[in-house]
């Protein structure tokens, strides 16, 4: 049975991408994974693994391309956020750490309130508050 998930993300420097996610305030797990061509992150309450490799160990691993995340999208990395402000920090710590702010705090669908953010290797982030009264009843 599958106990744990862990997402592997191609970048092309872990010193920066290091140093971005740190400043967003993600942590990392130093007692694994850690070398010159990859750093273990970790994300949440309950912990998720978010492994950053460098590209050259990333293609070894996948033997496929990686995909251009300037012309195309690979996938949403999707994160929740306890409220409407730490939605509106999370987006402002991303443009200040060097991501690009893609989609600026708004309220989504009437009972969501998020952004999106890219790091600096163009993986595309999604942060939401979920009210937790759910969406409005259809109608």
């Amino acid at each position: 049975m599958v106990k744990q998930l862990w997402l592997n993300l191609p970048v092309k420097d872990i010193a920066r991408s290091r140093a971005f996610f740190t400043k967003i305030g993600f942590s990392f797990n130093d007692t694994h994974g850690v070398t010159a061509d990859s750093a273990c992150m970790v994300v949440g309450e309950r912990p998720f693994v978010i492994m950053l490799f460098t590209e050259a160990l990333f293609t070894g691993f996948t033997g496929h391309p990686i995909s251009n995340t300037t012309t195309a999208t690979e996938m949403l990395i999707s994160i929740d956020a306890q409220s409407k402000q730490e939605v509106d920090e999370l987006a402002a710590k991303a443009a200040g750490a060097g991501g690009h702010v893609f989609g600026e705090p708004a309220s989504v669908q009437g009972w969501m309130y998020g952004c999106g953010f890219t790091d600096p290797d163009g993986h595309r982030w999604n942060v939401l508050y979920m009210d937790p009264a759910g969406p409005p009843a259809a109608g």
